[in-house]
This record gives structure tokens, C-alpha cells and sequence, in this order.
């Protein structure tokens, strides 16, 4: 794998091979990883995987028409033969009237900030594999585990770089570390599994294998002997391990993409009141240790902390070049991509703020509701935002927390949801996506 430098070097020469070989523009991104996974189960080893790999891509454009085309063979003969495939197909592509660079008077200059997304370390397979065993015998030490899916531990890190024909070369390093553990309690028909884990840029920042594990078992036992549930009309409470996912349908809905197709129900929201007053969601790519922070977006632009969601409304779309030209605005530094292909938009450390209100105060007037930590199924029209997704929790009677309950169904409309959507002030910054609990009136239950 190459390091930073030498990655912003490969790319910076296989643009300028590019524009040799006739390109009006090009871009190029490097994508390169390491990464050793330790896996146990029962307090033995059982498996332990080590992988490197590296990809670089060309974007080859003449006039609007482009070609895409990736190696993982980075050797001057290889590269030289992708340029000549690249140019030989974007000759032959349909014109595209929106395809093209980022706006070069956009583009990011000056230095990187600091984002402190690298620890320098490389944790040794000993090391993993303690934590793993550790994690896992946590977890069945708690009474009415009765058998274990495993305990795991990774450690890894990647490098990307990208340089335009316009004028803009950069690249960054980061390293990712994670923890976690799944059991299972019960027998027979009546067991139940659970899990937990934690992911961190630093190996510092990583909750003790032994709290994870802890965390493990006591979600699988807690689920045991469900409760029966009558289906009608309740409030449902998100817990944080599942509120997030409600700002990726959010998100999926306001990209350019989303927009620019019409497939968005959000489409016609643009500066509407889509959340209820003092609902703030932001996407933050500057943030320390962040674990989706990024100096820079997919086509070299600068990025920012922003409010999509302010005060309740909605502020503007997540746009990529593209997208951006098609709608007669500008870029936002939203764009994300892989090796292949053009760019898309979407968001980085994107978090719901914080309420005031205690979770045990969100559920205090609660008489019959549903407090949901986990979800199954992927029911969502993003078309027009009808939602019905499996889920499992537990019961809330008379403002406390009950029995538990599985195999329900919640269903209600995106719209009608984050309008009756109320935060708690129990955010925590533990993953890439992350929300507090969240309460949401009137959503239609289905018991088992």
C-alpha cells in the first residue's frame, strides 16, 4: 500500500497521462487499505483474517462525454493500458450535459485541516485477540446467556488521494479500530440474541472489551420471554441504537440524485417546516476523531459543518457537481465516491442535536407505547415516504419501561414522523450516524 505522498503522486501522474493521451479533463482517485479481523467463539480462536488491497481510478473526459475505468494493478503498464481504455471509451459515450469537474474556482486550497483521524498505532493480533476473548467472556458471564455467536476485534487503516486536471491534489490517512460481541440466552424456541460493539478512529477512544461485552449479554437476557402486544396507534420511542437510521431516510431523500429524478418525498420541502420547531440536524465532516470526517469532499471541494435540518427546516439539498448544474445551483462539498464511477452526494458525522427533555421524561405520560431497539426489514418508500419496518423492544405501560416485545411491525409516513419527532438530551457521538432517543406520536403498531 502506498503511503499519502506517494499516492498523491500516482494520481497526479496518471492525470497527466491522461490529459496526454488527449482527455479535456480528468480525475483520478486512489483508494488503498489494511486491516487484520480476530474472531473467537466459546473462548477459542477462530478465525483471523488479514487484508491489503489498493484500487486506483480514472475519470476520462472528452467534451460531456466520460469513461470510468479502475485497477488494482498499479504498475506503469497497467496504468498506461487503462488511460488507453478510458480514452477509447469516453470517444464513444453519449454526451452527458451536466457530467464534469467541480467548479475550479471552488475547489479546496490551502492546508489540510487537522482532523485527527490517525493514531499512528497498528494493534497486533495478540492484542485483538484479547480483547476479543475479553468481550466475549463478559458476555457470557452474565446469567441466562446460554451460548455465544462470537466475540470479535478489528483494527485497520486506509489512505485515499485525488487529483483533478484543474488544479487540485490531495490525500489523507485514517485508521479504524472496533470491538464487539453477540450472545445468545434462552433454550430452544424461546432463545434470544443480542449484541453490542463499539468502532473508533483511535485505539484510545475504544470502550473496554469487558463493558461491551457486559453490554451484550444484558440486552440478549433482557429480551427473554416477550410479551404479547394489541396493535393500534401508540407512541413508538427510538432508542439511540436505532434513532439514527431515521436521519438516513432523511438523507436519502435530499441528495441530488433523489431530487433531480423526482424520487425524493421531500422534493417539493425545499425551506418547509419538515421537522417540528427546535429540531436541528447537522452533518459535520470537520469533527475530531469523527469516524466519517474528510478534509475534503469526492471532487476536491472544502467541506463544513452545516444544518440541514434548522430550527425544524429544511435548509437545502446534498449536492455533488452534477447534481448541482442539472438544478441550476452550486455544489455544497457533499460529493462521495468510490473508485468507479461518477460521484454521488451524501453526508458525513450527520447527528440530530440533543433535547432537554430525560429519556424516563419522554416516556413519563407514555400509558401504552413501544420502546424499539432494534429494527428488521428495509420497508420504506422513498418515493413517497410510507414506512413499515419490523422491530423488537419493549413495552412502555404507564410511563416506565416493561416487558419485552418481538416480532412487531411499526409503520407510519416519513412526513407525518418527523413532524410528531421530539428528541431526548441523551446523545452520545459513538457512531457515524448518531441521534438520542427520540419520541414519535401516532405510529401504527402491529403486536405479534
Amino acid at each position: 500500500m502506498l503511503t499519502v505522498t506517494e499516492a498523491q503522486a500516482r494520481v497526479s501522474d496518471l492525470v497527466a497521462s491522461a490529459k496526454k493521451a488527449g482527455a479535456d479533463a480528468a480525475d483520478v482517485l486512489y483508494s488503498g487499505g489494511v486491516s487484520t479481523e480476530v474472531q473467537v467463539r466459546l473462548g477459542e480462536l477462530e478465525d483471523v483474517q488479514r487484508s491489503e488491497g489498493e484500487e486506483i481510478g480514472l475519470r476520462f473526459f472528452v467534451g460531456r462525454r466520460s469513461a470510468s475505468v479502475s485497477s488494482s494493478d498499479l504498475s506503469d503498464a497497467a496504468l498506461a493500458t487503462l488511460v488507453e481504455r478510458a480514452a477509447a471509451m469516453a470517444r464513444e459515450a453519449p454526451e452527458d450535459a451536466y457530467a464534469g469537474l467541480a467548479p475550479e474556482d471552488r475547489l479546496f486550497t490551502g492546508e489540510l485541516p487537522g482532523l485527527d483521524i490517525d493514531d499512528g498505532q497498528d494493534a497486533a493480533p495478540e492484542i485483538m485477540r484479547s480483547h476479543a476473548l475479553e468481550a466475549e467472556d463478559a458476555a457470557r458471564a452474565i446469567d441466562g446467556v446460554t451460548n455465544s455467536e462470537g466475540g470479535g476485534a478489528s483494527a485497520g487503516r486506509s489512505i485515499m488521494a485525488l487529483a483533478t486536471s484543474h488544479g487540485f491534489c490531495g490525500g489523507y490517512q485514517a485508521s479504524s479500530y472496533g470491538c464487539s460481541a453477540s450472545v445468545i440466552a434462552g433454550e430452544g424456541g424461546a432463545m434470544q440474541r443480542d449484541y453490542a460493539y463499539r468502532t473508533a478512529r483511535h485505539f484510545e477512544d475504544l470502550d473496554s472489551p469487558a463493558s461491551i461485552g457486559r453490554r451484550a449479554g444484558e440486552r440478549t437476557v433482557a429480551r427473554l420471554d416477550p410479551a404479547k402486544l394489541a396493535s393500534g396507534a401508540m407512541p413508538v420511542v427510538f432508542d439511540p441504537r436505532v434513532s439514527g437510521g431515521l436521519l438516513g431516510h432523511l438523507i436519502g431523500a435530499i441528495t441530488g440524485s433523489a431530487i433531480t429524478r423526482g424520487t425524493s418525498f421531500l422534493r417539493d420541502s425545499l425551506e418547509e417546516q419538515v421537522f417540528s420547531k427546535g429540531v436541528t440536524v447537522r452533518d459535520d465532516p470537520l469533527r475530531r476523531r469523527g469516524l466519517r470526517s474528510r478534509p475534503f469532499d469526492g471532487e476536491g471541494l472544502p467541506v463544513t459543518d452545516r444544518a440541514i435540518i434548522d430550527d425544524g427546516v429544511l435548509t437545502g439539498w446534498l449536492l455533488d457537481s452534477a447534481s448541482a448544474r442539472q438544478l441550476g445551483l452550486e455544489p455544497t462539498g457533499h460529493a462521495k465516491r468510490g473508485i468507479g464511477g461518477p460521484p454521488g452526494a451524501g453526508a458525513t458525522n450527520l447527528h440530530l442535536e440533543a433535547g432537554t427533555a430525560t429519556r424516563d421524561e419522554l416516556i413519563g405520560d407514555i400509558d401504552q407505547g413501544v420502546l424499539v431497539t432494534e429494527l428488521i426489514g428495509m420497508g420504506v418508500n422513498p418515493v413517497t415516504g410510507d414506512y413499515s419496518r419490523g422491530a423488537s423492544g419493549f413495552l412502555i405501560e404507564n410511563g416506565a419501561i416493561g416487558a419485552p416485545v418481538a416480532e412487531i411491525t411499526i409503520a407510519g409516513n416519513l412526513k407525518d414522523m418527523y413532524r410528531e419527532l421530539t428528541p431526548a438530551n441523551d446523545l452520545e457521538f459513538i457512531r457515524g450516524v448518531n441521534a438520542p432517543s427520540v419520541r414519535i406520536e401516532g405510529m401504527t403498531v402491529a403486536g405479534a
